[in-house]
């Protein structure tokens, strides 16, 4: 078994691609196959929906985020662009950016 020392979990850099960037590699690690960022993990047979439960877990511990509610549908996991735009709209705003 191998371990996740190779790569430590992503910061917070606010970049959203280097949360594709880390999903993908997920996804290719877990399923043994290459994920494009817009196809559909569910619809083409690639995972369960028991797999979309490991999914909540690997975001809300590598991002720091809470999924709960209406944020738990299919639809914000059935690809890596609509996941990545759930950390990005989950993560708490960094402290000095705009809008603070």
């Amino acid at each position: 078994m191998t371990t996740s020392s190779n790569r430590p979990a992503p910061e917070s850099t606010g970049d959203p691609g280097t949360v594709q960037t880390d999903l993908l590699r997920f996804l290719e690690k877990r399923t043994g196959r290459v994920w494009a960022t817009d196809a559909d993990v569910f619809g083409t047979g690639g995972l369960s929906s028991l797999f979309a439960m490991e999914l909540v877990v690997h975001l809300e511990r590598t991002y720091g985020i809470s999924v709960r509610g209406a944020d738990l549908r299919m639809e914000n996991f059935r690809t890596v662009l609509q996941m990545a735009a759930l950390v990005e709209r989950l993560r708490p705003p960094a402290s000095g950016g705009p809008g603070a």
